[in-house]
């Protein structure tokens, strides 16, 4: 399996993130080709490609843009597209390299993309942490601008955009679809009851289209290169290329840019292996919020029907690695600990379900829990999921779940040991305190 240097192909030039240097590379070649094409044309062609979002849930790009409804000319409501730049899953770190890299890249397929579906505006939400990010961005569409590539009558078209670069307040939760648009609405973001759907009534309760930052920058190489040449990479159902963030416990943790289907092996393999004198114990394959793997799914496909079969999700492409020096109770503990922080509090399942995960999580690390401590969490878990209004409360539990299943003896051996075995001092600690606490 090689590397396929799309979305990453300019990343090492000096001046990348500049017009210019887009425009040396062949850069608004694609916009100029979709401008001579009709909309319809362009939302079939990505229908044809298959290509599926590439921010977690992999639903097909190309049938999400066909849900924007017909409307009467006469009293038809703007349509919109945003671009959700808010990245935010633990351990994903792509799109914001992407941006940082390449913005042009993106801003020609938010023009392409805002042609095929209607959209007269557009706006990218950013992360507002990220503000070297921001200002990139904000100087890439100063650019485009004057270029001619946005505004009115883009290169003689007709057609016009408009682009707003939005920074958030660094909330997780605005990573949920509908929370993004209160809070673009000046709102507190929280997630919306669904239906109605944003294609129908999303920004400014007009219908809406809202994808990640990598789908939309894949849209100009689709329209540049074709339909054919798209699916000639990745697996039927899951064509294309990715963007793969390996980081943890590997030798050389990175950007790995390559087909939808590689294996972590193969991907562990490019990267160097393991760290020096030590093995894989578990790591997931998009993030924190999708169940945890181990060593024997090293050869699993990683594009979304592989990970689907062994019970988890392609998500983001976070490959977090770990190795057999890692407690998995305590990055369990954490990763809990992040989703009761980050939970916006709007469901009850959430909102008081996390905040008790935690504290079980605090006594099983001490050595003080029992198994009914484990079954308590995975009841719970079963009460979580699927009982709020965003996947944040099944993102949750993953973890807890996943690691449960996989390392049921490690979080034994806590009880047994008075403490964590993978820290002799902690452990030691905990059993001298469970003494003096006996006498």
């Amino acid at each position: 399996m090689t590397l396929t240097p799309v979305l990453t192909e300019r990343w090492n030039q000096p001046d990348s993130y500049t017009r210019r240097g887009y425009e040396r590379g062949g850069g608004y070649k694609a916009l100029r080709k979709a401008l001579q094409r009709a909309p319809g044309d362009l939302v079939e062609a990505v229908k044809d490609s298959g290509l599926r979002g590439r921010g977690g849930a992999g639903f097909p790009t190309g049938m999400k843009w066909g849900f924007i409804p017909s409307q009467d000319p006469a009293s038809a409501k703007p349509v919109y597209l945003v671009v959700n730049a808010d990245e935010s899953e633990p351990g994903t770190c792509k799109d914001i390299p992407l941006m940082m890299a390449d913005p042009h890249l993106l801003l020609e397929g938010v023009i392409i993309s805002s042609y095929a579906i209607g959209a007269h505006k557009a706006f990218i939400y950013v992360r507002g942490e990220v503000l070297h990010v921001y200002r990139r961005l904000m100087k890439a569409v100063e650019e485009a601008y004057e270029a001619g590539y946005l505004g009115s009558d883009i290169l003689g078209s007709g057609f016009d955009l408009d682009v707003v670069v939005h920074a958030g307040a660094g909330a997780y939760i605005c990573g949920e679809e509908t929370a993004l648009l209160d809070s673009l609405e000046g709102r507190r973001g929280q997630p919306r009851l669904k239906p109605p759907f944003p294609a129908v009534a999303g920004l400014y309760a007009s219908p809406t289209v809202i994808n990640n930052v990598e789908t939309i920058a894949s849209v100009p190489a689709i329209v540049d290169n074709g339909v054919d040449w798209f699916r000639s990479m990745g697996t039927e159902k899951s064509p294309g290329f990715g963007i793969f963030s390996l980081s943890g416990h590997v030798a050389n943790p990175g950007q790995y840019e390559a087909p939808l289907g590689i294996t972590l092996r193969e991907l562990l393999e490019l990267a160097g292996g393991m760290r020096p004198g030590r093995e894989l114990k578990f790591w997931t394959p998009g993030g924190s919020s999708t169940p945890m793997l181990t060593a024997d799914h090293l050869d699993v496909p990683l594009d979304f029907e592989g990970m689907a079969g062994v019970g988890t999700m392609l998500g983001t492409r976070a490959l977090q690695i770990f190795d057999d020096s890692t407690c998995v109770v305590r990055a369990t503990s954490r990763w809990v600990d992040f989703y009761k922080h980050e939970s916006c509090g709007k469901c009850t399942p959430c909102r008081e379900g996390f905040w008790w995960m935690v504290q079980i999580f605090e006594r099983l690390e001490k050595g003080e829990g029992t198994e009914a401590d484990l079954d308590k969490l995975l009841d719970m878990s079963d009460n979580i999921a699927g009982r709020s209004f965003c996947a944040l409360a099944d993102g949750g539990v993953a973890p807890v779940t996943s690691s449960i299943t996989y390392f049921r003896d490690e979080y034994i051996a806590h009880f047994e040991n008075g403490g964590c075995p993978f820290d002799p001092e902690a452990s030691t600690l905990f059993a001298s305190e469970k003494v003096s606490a006996t006498r």
